[in-house]
């Protein structure tokens, strides 16, 4: 079996980066505010997509009315958590130099903007939620995982936004 060898020469680039500020511009008793407000779209946007199904299967108009509110809901958090977002990227110089950052808060614009979608259908046209409303949520479903996964690596992978004392 041939070893693989890895570089024991640092990489410069990497070490540049790793020497920017990494913590939360925006926390609460040292927990990110972004971190903690973005479960509530999250849910909302999966129990949109449920709702959508409970409609499409019984037809019963009551299903309509939570889609318009989880819908509504979704993205009214969304953009909160949208908002905190951005000025943590724009203020935390270790966030702002990596790419992931970028990757995640593409795929999270463009989820808000689709969940803006999905309840401004649903405010206009109620009747509209099969298959339109349905298509938004899965669609809102797929860009949520596709955010979140970018999110989770840049705590994970990036250790963004993590405050640690020396002594951890």
């Amino acid at each position: 079996m041939a070893e693989t060898s890895q570089s024991t020469t640092p990489n410069p680039v990497i070490e540049q980066l790793e020497e920017k500020d990494k913590t939360s511009a925006i926390a609460v008793a040292g927990h990110p505010l972004h971190a903690m407000s973005v479960h509530f779209p999250i849910a909302l946007v999966f129990g949109t997509l449920a709702v959508d199904v409970f409609y499409w299967w019984t037809a019963d108009p009551f299903w309509l009315r939570v889609g318009l509110w989880t819908a509504g809901t979704a993205f009214v958090a969304g953009v909160a958590a949208g908002i905190v977002g951005t000025v943590e990227l724009l203020l935390v110089p270790g966030i702002r130099a990596r790419v992931a950052s970028w990757a995640h808060a593409i795929a999270a614009v463009t989820l808000i903007s689709v969940a803006g979608a999905n309840w401004g259908l649903r405010l206009l046209e109620p009747d509209a939620v099969l298959p339109h409303g349905l298509l938004l949520s899965c669609l809102a479903a797929v860009l949520t995982g596709v955010a979140g996964w970018h999110g989770g690596k840049l705590i994970f992978d990036h250790g963004i936004g993590l405050m640690v004392s020396p002594k951890d």
